[in-house]
């Protein structure tokens, strides 16, 4: 569905390189720490800002050669985009109708009322919860094969992220369909996605099937006796600490078999992150 190879973009103080895919019928997180890369990925590949190096590829298509109505097959919602605030839901169904003929204007407005969002109320006057469900909402409604999300759940309650969730979930029921979505929250990835990768400073340093990250990877805790002791060959990052090391592994069964006074913890993409960014090479 969406294929990049070596997509390349250079800012003053930025520099992306990136290779990643989102094959049909899977949903892919992105993570990492603000000002990774993240945004520029998906404007580079939307054709939004023009890449120096590398492609990107929609449906098969490089994005540069992309037609409006393959466009209309990716549906979009970025952290920095929106709607009129002056318009309320039926304008905007009313526009969508217009714009995209693939548009069900009976599901989009079903759905909207399904989540408690008022038709005839201006969008600026929607609560973060509301413009969130809504720009979903937009993106599904179009027909669109492709989901590109940049951080949809942010800032929302507990409540709001379940419904947005919700929501995607029934749009993955088609499995021609696949997701690429950012989130800072990382439960709803953990949830949510069949695998992540990780960028940092504009490169992807990982990347995994989400039961496997889950599964087999944790971090030790270990003193430094322990650490002369262990067996590194299957860890990626170390961090040292007053009490040793904290070390990352992606084979945790190991080091549960072979080394049982040592403190193995099972965690999950928030670590993983830490762990990525903070921890050293192993040389």
């Amino acid at each position: 569905m969406l294929k990049i190879e070596g997509l390349q973009k250079t800012y003053s103080n930025f520099n992306l390189n990136c290779t990643m895919e989102v094959p049909q019928g899977r949903i892919v997180g992105l993570i990492g720490p603000n000002g990774a890369g993240k945004t520029t990925v998906f404007k580079a590949a939307l054709g939004l800002i023009r890449p120096e190096g590398g492609q990107a590829e929609l449906f098969g298509i490089s994005t540069e050669k992309l037609s409006a109505r393959e466009r209309q097959l990716c549906g979009v919602a970025l952290s920095d985009s929106g709607f009129s605030g002056w318009l309320c839901i039926k304008d905007m169904a009313a526009m969508m109708a217009k714009l995209y003929p693939g548009f069900d204007r009976q599901g989009f407005l079903e759905k909207c009322e399904r989540f408690h969002l008022p038709l005839n109320k201006k969008l600026k006057e929607f609560s973060t919860g509301m413009q969130a469900k809504f720009k979903v909402i937009s993106a599904i409604s179009h027909g669109a094969k492709l989901l590109i999300l940049d951080e949809p759940t942010a800032g929302l309650d507990v409540m709001a992220r379940d419904e947005v969730l919700a929501l995607l979930r029934e749009f993955m029921e088609d499995e021609e369909r696949a997701i690429l979505i950012s989130s800072h929250i990382a439960t709803d990835l953990e949830s949510l996605c069949d695998e992540v990768y990780m960028i940092n400073e504009g490169q992807i340093v990982f990347h995994e099937e989400t039961d496997r990250l889950l599964g087999q990877y944790a971090v030790l805790k270990v003193d430094q006796q322990q650490y002369d002791n262990l067996d590194k060959k299957y860890l990626l990052r170390i961090k040292r600490e007053p009490y040793g090391y904290q070390c990352l592994t992606h084979e945790r069964q190991f080091y549960l078999d072979n080394y049982p006074g040592v403190v193995v913890e099972k965690n999950g993409i928030d670590e993983l992150i830490y762990m990525m960014i903070k921890g050293e090479k192993l040389c």
